[in-house]
């Protein structure tokens, strides 16, 4: 038998009923689901990250990346050491300011980018949504991160 804990006042919300565990169990179902797609590219999901960066736009700062990814230069550091490793991206000093490190995309890093369309199609239809439902949802998550991120600390 479970005993039910004598209370004091207002009692805490019940777990399911909670916004941020809704988001925390999506985000890692939705992580789950990328890891076998991007198994065969032979990247994880964080450099998948930083791949989708450089195949928008090459040949960025290391401060450019993690300020689009919101990851400080620790986290970042090693992802982007393995990437280059991998042989996917080249690291060099910023000719013009040495405190800069630059990265780009070598030839086998821009010829990945043709296979990952199909984790954007498997993701798509691994989600159930339609297009509208998943921009729509897209969208209310980017202005839920927004409100959250103006709020004082």
């Amino acid at each position: 038998m479970t005993k039910k804990k004598e209370s004091r006042g207002e009692a805490p919300a019940r777990l399911e009923t909670q916004l941020c565990f809704a988001i925390y169990g999506a985000a890692h179902a939705l992580t789950r689901t990328y890891k076998p797609l991007l198994e065969p590219l032979g990247l994880t999901y964080p450099q998948y990250l930083v791949m989708l960066v450089l195949w928008e736009e090459d040949d960025q700062s290391v401060r450019a990346i993690g300020d689009r990814l919101g990851l400080d230069s620790g986290t970042l550091s090693p992802l982007l050491k393995r990437l280059e490793q991998g042989g996917l991206v080249s690291r060099k000093r910023d000719s013009q300011d040495e405190r800069l490190v630059r990265i780009s995309l070598t030839r086998k890093g821009q010829d990945l980018a043709s296979q990952a369309i199909d984790v954007t199609r498997a993701i798509a239809v691994a989600t159930q949504c339609t297009l509208e439902e998943m921009e729509g949802l897209r969208d209310r998550l980017r202005a839920l991160t927004g409100n959250l991120q103006e709020q004082p600390a």
